[in-house]
Order: C-alpha cells, then sequence, then structure tokens
C-alpha cells in the first residue's frame, strides 16, 4: 500500500482543516517545501498536495509552490484543489504534477473530466470523490451535489477510471479512524486502485486499510501533531 502524506497550501503555508471547515484553519509550517524534504528524507516516495485556495477559487492557485517541489525533490506528487479547466491541468502537469485529482469537476462538469482521461490516460487523472453521508461534496467542500458516492464512483470505473481518491468528510481532521465500512462497500465489486483518505490516526488504521485492499492511504494531521511518526512511517514504507 502506499503511503502518501498530505500537505494543503493556503496562502503558500502548509496548513490543516477540520472537515473542510477553512475556518479552522491551523498552519503547521509556513515553508512547505521543508516538509516535503523531511518527508522525502524519511523514505516517503509520494505526496499528496492540495490547493486550498484553488479550491476556493475554482482555479489553480498555488503552482509555484508545485514547481518548487516537485523540482527540488523526487516525490511523486499528486496534484488536486480548483482544477475546472484545461489550462489549469496544463498548469499543473507541466509545473512537474505526475497525476492530479479532479472532483468537483467529476461531478459538476464530466464532460471535461472525461476528456481529460482520454487526453493524459488513467495513470495520469485519479477521480476524487469526497462525501459527507454518503453524498457527493464539490467546491471545497462547500457544496452538496445530492450524488452517490458509491454510483458516482462506479459510474466513473465504467468509463475507464482506475484511480480514486474517497474522502469521508465527516472523519477528516478528527483523528478518529478512517471509514472503513464505507472504504470496504467501494472495494465490494470493483477493481479500481483505491486510496483512503480522512481520519487515519495511527499505524493500525493504516494496517487495515492495507488489509482492506485499498492501494493507497492518504495521512495528514496525524503526522503534524505527532499521532504517527515519520520513523513509523518508514518502518512501514
Amino acid at each position: 500500500m502506499r503511503i502518501l502524506p498530505a500537505i494543503d497550501i493556503i496562502d503558500g503555508k502548509c496548513v490543516r482543516l477540520t472537515r473542510g471547515n477553512y475556518s479552522t484553519k491551523k498552519v503547521y509550517n509556513e515553508k512547505p517545501l521543508e516538509v516535503a524534504k523531511e518527508f522525502e528524507d524519511n523514505g516517503i516516495q509520494y505526496l499528496h498536495l492540495v490547493d486550498l485556495d484553488g479550491a476556493k477559487s475554482k482555479h489553480i492557485v498555488n503552482y509555484k509552490i508545485l514547481k518548487t517541489i516537485a523540482s527540488k525533490t523526487n516525490l511523486k506528487i499528486d496534484f488536486g484543489g480548483g482544477l475546472r479547466s484545461n489550462n489549469d491541468v496544463r498548469i499543473a502537469f507541466e509545473c512537474g504534477a505526475c497525476q492530479i485529482t479532479g472532483g468537483s469537476i467529476a461531478a459538476s462538469n464530466p464532460e471535461l473530466f472525461l476528456e481529460w482521461l482520454t487526453t493524459y490516460g488513467n495513470e495520469r487523472i485519479i477521480l476524487g470523490a469526497d462525501c459527507n453521508n454518503g453524498k457527493i461534496f464539490i467546491n471545497g467542500w462547500l457544496e452538496n451535489s445530492e450524488i452517490d458516492v458509491i454510483d458516482f464512483i462506479k459510474d466513473y470505473e465504467q468509463k475507464g477510471i482506475t484511480n480514486v481518491i474517497c474522502t469521508d468528510i465527516t472523519k477528516d481532521g478528527m483523528l478518529q479512524g478512517s471509514s472503513n465500512e464505507l472504504y470496504s462497500d467501494i472495494l465490494t465489486g470493483t477493481n479500481l486502485n483505491l486510496i483512503a483518505s480522512g481520519g487515519v490516526s495511527s499505524i493500525h488504521d493504516l494496517l487495515q486499510l492495507r488489509n482492506m485492499g485499498c492501494e493507497g492511504a492518504i495521512i495528514g494531521k496525524a503526522i503534524y501533531e505527532g499521532k504517527i511518526t515519520l520513523k513509523e512511517l518508514k518502518q512501514v514504507c
């Protein structure tokens, strides 16, 4: 199972939110590159980089930070947040993203999202499925689309998606464990590479996700709050 530490960016700084609420912002480091290098120094190979300013603005904002981290580390970066146009995606890839995640766009403009899938291939395009009580939320988790998350994911699998990041918003930043029942439901009857996100708070959580068949797990606040150490992650890796 791949381990993907998360760096979320607001105003150029490394932050964490709770349940996606921007008013809960906590700054952990004003230099995201320092955080990324520390991850790499401890054996991490992957990074989940989220442009929270972009998610709110509905266009890419923090591409310079993506470019800096991509050029000064060897981390394989999945980039998301605010990607709403062909130009946004082009900038993300030109700045060093190995993969991009499309969530809101996949719900609000599926034709454009499928165009990206055709243009760049299913290894480079990840479906973002951010949900609350079983419904897909979009635009920085501020709007309920009323789309069922299971139907959403399975429909896109039929259209060629192979990689999915599913975040249970109710778990995000709560450090109370991951949404295993939801992930089990998604994995049942699909052949997707599922990356679990939200609530991971211990190595035990990671092992449970691995045993369930998740291809990857994103870890955020648990690292920054010292619930999981980089030394422990290095051993898992």
